[in-house]
């Protein structure tokens, strides 16, 4: 019998976005396999699904702004933030930005990195949506939440394309609210 695909927004969305996504072993070390996503992003229609499904889900009127994490978060915070009129704005590694900001640090499965945000990136009380591809042990996303929040913004929800549950990633950001698309 074949195992449920599962994810917070049903499971005819968690199947969608599993039948667009590519399994590469050994990436981008021997042992880890990594989970490309590009074969979503590149199908129009599956896409689209996909963003109207987050903001659906979160509703529109939400949050102000979506803060989306490097790399692959930066093409979901930009559909989303043109779909609802909304502005975007770049979580990216050390050293990518050319003004004052907050940085982070984080551990991740396979390593240790940091990440910044503009110091301005924010008003007080700016309603922030931050998205990103795969949430895995929950430290990208912890380190851009706290930025948001050093910056000024007020974290209204956070969305994943896909959660890699047996990392444990959501049981680190409780008590926040995580929407995963898809959980394997």
């Amino acid at each position: 019998m074949p195992t449920a695909v599962i994810g917070d927004s049903g499971p005819e969305m968690a199947a969608l976005v599993a039948s667009r996504v590519l399994d590469v072993p050994d990436f981008p070390k021997p042992g880890i396999v990594f989970k490309d996503l590009m074969p979503l992003f590149a199908d129009g229609a599956v896409f689209r699904a996909v963003i109207d499904g987050i903001i659906a889900h979160h509703g529109a009127e939400s949050f102000d702004v979506v803060a989306g994490i490097e790399a692959r978060g930066f093409v979901l915070a930009a559909a989303i933030a043109y779909a609802t009129g909304t502005g975007v704005v770049p979580v990216r590694k050390a050293g990518k930005l050319p003004r004052a900001s907050f940085s982070a640090s984080y551990a991740l499965e396979y390593g240790e990195a940091v990440l910044e945000v503009h110091q301005d990136a924010f008003t007080a009380g700016h309603r922030v949506l931050v998205v990103d591809d795969v949430l895995a042990t929950g430290g990208t996303a912890a380190a851009t939440l706290e930025l948001v929040e050093r910056a000024g913004g007020s974290v209204s929800g956070l969305t994943v394309l896909l959660e890699l549950s047996f990392l444990a990633g959501r049981d680190r950001l409780t008590p926040r609210d995580v929407h995963a698309l898809w959980r394997v």
